[in-house]
């Protein structure tokens, strides 16, 4: 296994690691060091997110077994905190939050399959660094609202309920947004080849004797 594999491998480790620490007992002691540990956990595993990608494309390492990986290391790990996060923090994550987000996983995993499948190109614009982005931020965002529902930043009491609550609605914005913009890619890609497969092809010749010559 090579390096960039490794460390996808090491970010699907994680989802357990992370399942665990918010789901044990033996963090309690001190107030907010569970979800401490689950915030830098999950932070740490969504920036390897990035450096197994650069590194396998640095090193000419891409493999069809990275990008199963990668993908499937990326869901996990979302799908994991969103679900979980409902239990651990209700009153922040409702469960038809999670449902939504978890469902936008694996609607993109299916479309992309498909595509794959009948050789498709989805030209769809990049947002996954920003959708990163507020995914990290959402989820930390949640954790450290649930230790510490008042946030006090240079003398000011912020609500950190409300703020985790906006940077989750934000994640939900972006994962619809970039669920839309998938299944768009896909229907006009789709469309495209329908139409091109009803022409006739650019070799085929209609000679003169020839009678109901199918070319599509």
């Amino acid at each position: 296994m090579n390096l960039p594999n490794s460390i996808t491998f090491a970010r699907i480790c994680c989802v357990p690691l992370f399942l665990w620490i918010l789901s044990s007992s033996h963090f309690n002691a001190i107030q907010g060091r569970q979800e401490l540990l689950a915030a830098a956990v999950f932070v740490v595993a969504s920036i390897t997110d990035g450096i197994d990608g650069y590194l396998a494309r640095r090193l000419h390492q891409v493999t069809p077994l990275g990008m199963l990986l990668s993908s499937l290391a990326d869901k996990l790990l979302v799908s994991t905190a969103y679900i979980t996060l409902v239990q651990f923090a209700p009153a922040l994550v409702p469960g038809w939050i999670a449902v939504l987000i978890v469902g936008r996983e694996f609607l993109v995993s299916g479309l992309c399959s498909v595509a794959v499948q009948e050789g498709m190109t989805l030209r769809v614009r990049d947002i996954g660094k920003f959708k990163t982005v507020v995914q990290i931020v959402s989820v930390a965002a949640v954790l450290l609202a649930h230790a510490w529902p008042v946030w006090t930043v240079a003398g000011s009491k912020l609500a950190g309920t409300d703020l985790a609550s906006g940077a989750v609605w934000m994640m939900l914005t972006v994962s619809l947004l970039s669920a839309a913009s998938y299944f768009r890619a896909f229907w006009m890609e789709a469309v495209r080849l329908s139409e091109q497969r009803r022409k006739p092809l650019p070799f085929v010749v209609k000679r003169p004797g020839d009678k109901n010559v199918n070319a599509g």
